[in-house]
C-alpha cells in the first residue's frame, strides 16, 4: 500500500500563494515518481487571516496543522498590516503563535552555496567556496515571548527629562529550553563536521552567561564534537569575513533571527534559503524570506527556497531521503544550466535564461 501524507498548506501573504504553488507542483511530480500520495489542506495565516477572520492564527488553522503530518508555510506580513498599535493583530503573531502551539523549539536553517551561484554572493567567490552551515536557532523563548509593556506619561522618560513613554521587553530563558536546543546542535554536528559554534553575549547578558555555562555542560556529553564560544557581534563579523569556518551555529531566538538573515545574503539571495522548525508537534517548513509585497502578483518571485523547504520536509518528516536528494539534484541541474530568477541573476546572465516563478518551478519538475 502506498504511503499517504497529509500536508497543511499555509500560502499566507504577498508572494506566498505564487511560490507555494510551485512547491505543490514538485510534490505532485514526486508523488507520481515514488507512488506516494500527498493530501493537501489549505488554511489561512497572517494578514489574509486577519482580513477574513480577525485573527492571524484562526483556531481552524491550528487544528488543521495539528492534524497533518507536516506544515508547509510560504510567507506572512506586508505593509497593509503594519501598525504600532500594541493591541492590533499583526501577521507575525500568526507565525510565532503556530510555532509555540506546535511546540516547535528548534529552527534549522541550512546555508549552502550552490557552485553555480558563487558569483551571486556579495562576497568574493573564494570566500564562499565550500560554505555549508547549519544554523540552529531557538524558537520559543527569549525576547519575542517575554513580557512587554509600554507606559505613557512616566516622569523623566521624555525628552529633556519631561514625562514620556517608557517601554520594556523581557528576555527570559529556562534551563530546559537552552539544553534541548544545544543538544539539537550537537546531534546535528555529529552527522556533519563535528564542530559547534555557540553564539551568545555573555560579556553583558545574564541569560547568555547561563547559556554558555550550559553549553559547556552539554558539550561534556559529546567529546567527539568541538565547542567554540563566540560573542554575537563577533559572529556577525565572522560570517562575512570567513563563513567557511562555521559548521553548526547555535544561538538564542533573536540572535538567530538576525544572523540567519545575514548568512542568507552569503548565498546571494534570501530566495535560496529554506528552514525547518522541529520540536514536539507537527514540523513546519518555510522559506527564510518574507512576503515581498513589492513583487507580489508579478510572477517573478524565486520559488527555490520554498522548493528547498519541500526537500527538508521530505527528509525530516517523511524520511523520503531519495526523493529529497532528487529535489536537490534537480535544483542544482537547473542552476548549472544557467537558469535564474531575477534576484539571483548576474550582470552576465543570458537574458533568455532569466525566468519567472512558474517557469522556474517547471524547470525543476522537468529535471525530476
Amino acid at each position: 500500500m502506498a504511503d499517504t501524507y497529509k500536508i497543511c498548506l499555509l500560502p499566507g501573504d504577498g508572494i506566498g500563494p505564487e511560490i507555494i504553488a510551485e512547491a505543490v507542483k514538485v510534490l505532485d511530480a514526486l508523488a507520481d515518481r515514488y507512488g506516494t500520495t500527498f493530501d493537501y489542506e489549505r488554511a489561512l495565516i497572517g494578514g489574509c487571516a486577519i482580513d477574513e477572520c480577525g485573527s492571524p492564527l484562526p483556531d481552524e488553522t491550528l487544528a488543521a496543522a495539528k492534524a497533518s503530518d507536516a506544515v508547509l508555510l510560504a510567507s506572512v506580513g506586508g505593509p497593509k498590516w503594519d501598525t504600532t498599535d500594541p493591541d492590533a493583530p499583526r501577521p507575525e503573531q500568526g507565525l510565532l503563535g503556530i510555532r509555540k502551539e506546535l511546540g516547535l523549539y528548534a529552527n534549522l536553517r541550512p546555508v549552502v552555496i550552490f557552485d553555480a551561484l558563487k558569483d551571486a554572493s556579495t562576497l568574493k567567490a573564494e570566500a564562499v567556496d565550500g560554505v555549508d552551515i547549519m544554523i540552529v536557532r531557538e524558537l520559543t523563548g527569549g525576547l519575542y515571548f517575554g513580557k512587554r509593556e509600554r507606559r505613557e506619561g512616566v516622569d523623566g522618560a521624555g525628552v529633556d527629562g519631561a514625562a514620556g513613554v517608557q517601554a520594556y521587553d523581557t528576555l527570559i530563558y529556562n534551563e530546559y529550553e537552552i539544553v534541548r536546543i544545544l543538544r539539537q546542535a550537537f546531534e546535528a554536528a555529529r552527522k556533519r563536521s563535528g564542530k559547534v559554534h555557540s553564539i551568545d553575549k555573555a560579556n553583558v547578558l545574564e541569560t547568555s552567561r547561563v547559556w554558555r555555562e550550559l553549553a559547556h555542560r552539554v558539550a561534556a556529553d559529546y567529546p567527539d564534537v568541538e565547542l567554540v564560544d563566540m560573542l554575537v557581534d563577533n559572529a556577525a563579523m565572522q560570517l562575512v569575513r570567513e563563513p567557511s569556518q562555521f559548521d553548526v551555529l547555535v544561538t538564542e531566538n533573536m540572535f538567530g533571527d538576525i544572523l540567519s538573515d545575514e548568512a542568507a545574503q552569503i548565498t546571494g539571495s534570501l530566495g535560496m534559503l529554506a528552514s525547518a522548525s522541529l520540536g514536539d508537534g507537527t514540523a513546519l517548513y518555510e522559506p527564510s524570506h518574507g512576503s515581498a509585497p513589492d513583487i507580489a502578483g508579478r510572477g517573478i518571485a524565486n520559488p527555490l527556497a520554498q522548493i528547498l523547504s519541500v526537500e527538508l520536509m521530505l527528509r525530516y518528516s517523511f524520511d523520503m531521503q531519495d526523493a529529497a536528494d532528487d529535489v536537490n539534484r534537480a535544483i542544482t541541474a537547473v542552476l548549472d544550466e544557467g537558469w535564474r530568477t531575477g534576484d539571483i541573476a548576474a550582470d552576465d546572465t543570458d537574458p533568455k535564461r532569466i525566468v519567472g516563478t512558474e517557469k522556474m518551478g517547471d524547470l525543476v519538475v522537468a529535471h525530476l
